[in-house]
């Protein structure tokens, strides 16, 4: 028999510790998800003060605003009507804790904490919350005086159970929980909860979102019911975007799915589901009715006064059940073309600064951040297009302009992007010329800039003072002197963004704000440390910073095809140099070359020391079978160069730049990888394994040894 349901669940793009904002879109969601007939309405993970509240979370304030907030919600009495499930740090007991509160009618159902926690990667919640270790318990909670005389409630159930609606079961797990082994969706699907929700605090990585589905999908599956997953979207102050993505599943089949990168801060995700599909899907396993009959697991239930279903659904004709779909799943280039941009936006707008300042190489790292920013440009432009009132607002509030509607990318990017060719007597004409070429074509504000003079002047007063002149490698000097005038260049490259980024907008329009500046080196380049310490890549942001080299190739050929961006060809056929040293007939600088290693071999590399837990002589074992036809001797010669040169520039992980994180295998030394970063170059113990393994393979295959 149908038994028709309408829920909703939610992508809202909140900002840590921005009350008042978080508060007016989470009222706007309910709304929204009232207006469509819903009667039951999930939120992301600590949706109140925002997940990325990081050390603010030890703060007693950041706790008594989200009871503050709540205390706004409850008295609304338009959100009346729906099961609301929001989220908020609580502190039971003299221990906190991350918990969903479930709402109804202005009175608090239950409090539910979560069980599980994230402690990997970019998460550390143990260093904030408590994990509720009592499966299927709840305990009495205390409420505040000022929520107990909104609730007419001394007291509320907090702990692990399930809502118990008139038509239905409710249960609740949170993010992480969906990860784990034993995930709390088990016992609770076989004790009769149709609907588990998930309310989520997931970032975007690439080629992440398929595994989510699949583990959404396969709960279901198995399970049979319906599930609600709920995530933030957005930069809510950090290095990670949250990608949305809220869906409904139900018994294994995708009903509903929202956007995984978007610019709107409120998204809504609405699906009519069919409980009586669930219960037929259910029965009709009779495995799984075995298990729940033995299942010694039995939750307290929480009544809420609520029917999710009108009485006469069942038989009005005009509802329509929710019909499956395929997942949509971006290709990584247009990943990078997507979440960055999104990310990008967030920061500008949320920064009140005026817009963005990049050091344009003319090189295909620099081309990918300012592609990045055009398709920022793309993204705005088509919301204010729609009538988005928030991007209109945005857009003129960055622009400086109330009222100001783009009509082109080009036109946004005239007014909020500049970007420069900061060239010397080492730079080339066609690098100069690709340059000026893709500025002309995403429609930033382009300068051409020769720094000559001022590298003259700084030689020219080392000179002075110590009475000697350095010289390039290929005028005789030696390989101090080299690199000390190819850092010359460099830093001064980022002394001068910051001034242009400051003074341009001064020039150009009284009043202008300053811009923020931008970043370009790429993942592959942070892991190797081939930058110079405080050059172009120390900047305010970096939209590629981990991003490897390949997905950038990846991407701008992407964008070249999809953008109609014709100029981006010339930058896939350029050889990366950072033209720092004068080139000759015989000498011509190249990136490969220089760091000893190639850029496809930095990616296997980075993802061997952090995806697989390899150190030196484990990378070593591994390689040997992956590169079958290559010689122990050849594998072992890289292996230790690689580390060498890790290990001797771990030191500039500390001064990265904040970066977007988009890589598993990313060095980011904030709280994603964390290590020292004073290293025994020499590696002494682990590089002699290697050289013993490599000997005994030699006498194995029959290789004479030299002494």
């Amino acid at each position: 028999m149908v038994h028709y349901v309408t829920v909703a669940t939610c992508a809202l793009n909140q900002w840590a510790l921005d009350f008042q904002g978080n508060y007016e879109r989470i009222r706007e969601s309910i709304l929204q998800a009232k207006a469509g007939g819903a009667r039951l309405r999930i939120g992301p993970e600590l949706e109140i003060p925002g997940y990325g509240c990081q050390d603010h979370f030890l703060e007693s304030d950041t706790t008594l605003h989200s009871w503050e907030v709540l205390a706004r919600l409850l008295q609304d009495r338009s959100l009346d009507g729906v099961l609301i499930d929001t989220g908020m740090p609580v502190l039971h007991r003299n221990s906190r804790y991350n918990c969903r509160v479930v709402i109804l009618d202005g009175r608090i159902l239950l409090i539910r904490p979560k069980m599980h926690l994230a402690n990997d990667g970019n998460y550390r919640e143990p260093r904030w919350f408590a994990e509720w270790a009592r499966v299927a318990s709840t305990e009495d909670y205390v409420l505040p005086r000022f929520i107990a005389d909104i609730t007419g409630q001394k007291t509320v159930p907090f702990g692990d159970a399930l809502i118990s609606t008139e038509d239905s079961c409710v249960g609740i797990e949170l993010c992480e929980e969906l990860f784990t082994p034993q995930s709390p969706h088990i016992a609770m699907s076989l004790d009769g909860a149709e609907i588990i929700v998930n309310s989520s605090g997931s970032h975007h990585e690439l080629r992440k979102l398929g595994r989510r589905i699949e583990l959404i999908r396969e709960a279901t599956l198995k399970c049979g019911g319906v599930y609600l997953y709920a995530n933030q979207k957005g930069c809510d102050g950090d290095r990670v975007y949250y990608d949305g993505s809220a869906m409904v599943l139900a018994n294994g089949e995708i009903l509903a799915m929202g956007t995984q990168f978007s610019i709107s801060d409120v998204e809504v995700t609405l699906a009519t589901v069919d409980l009586g599909a669930v219960r037929a899907f259910r029965a009709g396993m009779s495995s799984r009715s075995t298990q729940a009959a033995r299942s010694s697991v039995r939750y307290p239930r929480v009544v809420a006064g609520i029917s999710l279903s009108a009485q006469q659904a069942q038989f009005d004709f005009s509802v329509r059940p929710t019909r499956p779909l395929a997942p949509r799943l971006h290709p990584p280039a247009e990943e990078i073309a997507l979440g960055p941009a999104c990310w990008l936006w967030d920061y500008v707008r949320r920064s009140s600064l005026g817009g963005f300042f990049l050091p344009l190489s003319g090189g295909i790292d620099s081309c990918a951040t300012a592609v990045v920013v055009h398709s920022m440009c793309r993204l705005v432009v088509d919301a204010c297009g729609r009538g988005d009132a928030q991007a209109l607002a945005d857009v003129g509030r960055v622009c400086g302009e109330s009222g100001f509607v783009p009509a082109t990318a080009q036109e946004l990017a005239s007014r909020i992007f500049c970007t420069s060719f900061m060239g010397t007597a080492n730079s080339t004409a066609e690098t100069r010329a690709r340059a000026r070429a893709l500025a002309a074509a995403i429609g930033s504000y382009h300068i051409d800039v020769d720094m000559d003079a001022v590298v003259a002047a700084i030689v020219g007063l080392f000179a002075l003072v110590m009475g000697q002149t350095p010289r390039y490698a290929v005028h005789g000097g030696t390989s101090a002197e080299n690199l000390a005038l190819q850092n010359i260049q460099a830093r001064l490259r980022m002394l001068l963004a910051y001034l242009f980024a400051a003074l341009v907008p001064w020039v150009r329009q009284a009043g202008g704000r300053p811009l923020l500046v931008l970043a370009s080196a790429n993942v592959d380049e942070s892991l190797r440390g081939y930058f110079t310490k405080y050059d172009c890549s120390s900047a305010d942001l970096n939209p590629i910073g981990s991003i490897s080299k390949a997905d950038l190739r990846g991407f701008i050929a992407f964008a070249r095809d999809s953008m109609g961006l014709d100029v981006l060809g010339g930058f896939l056929d350029a050889v990366p140099s950072a033209e720092l040293v004068p080139f000759s007939e015989d000498y011509k600088q190249s990136d490969e070359d220089e760091m000893g290693m190639s850029y496809d071999e930095l990616g296997v590399y980075g993802r061997l020391r952090k995806i697989k837990k390899c150190g030196p002589y484990s990378m070593f074992a591994q390689l040997l079978h992956e590169w079958p036809g290559v010689g122990p001797r050849e594998i072992a010669d890289k292996v230790k160069r690689f580390f060498f040169y890790y290990a001797v520039n771990r030191h500039k992980m500390t001064t990265l730049t904040p970066a977007y994180h988009a890589e598993a295998y990313s060095p980011d030394d904030n709280r994603f990888d964390l290590r020292q970063f004073l290293y025994n170059a020499q590696w002494t113990w682990q590089f002699g394994k290697i050289d013993d393994a490599v000997e005994r393979l030699e006498r194995r295959s029959g290789v004479v040894i030299e002494e």
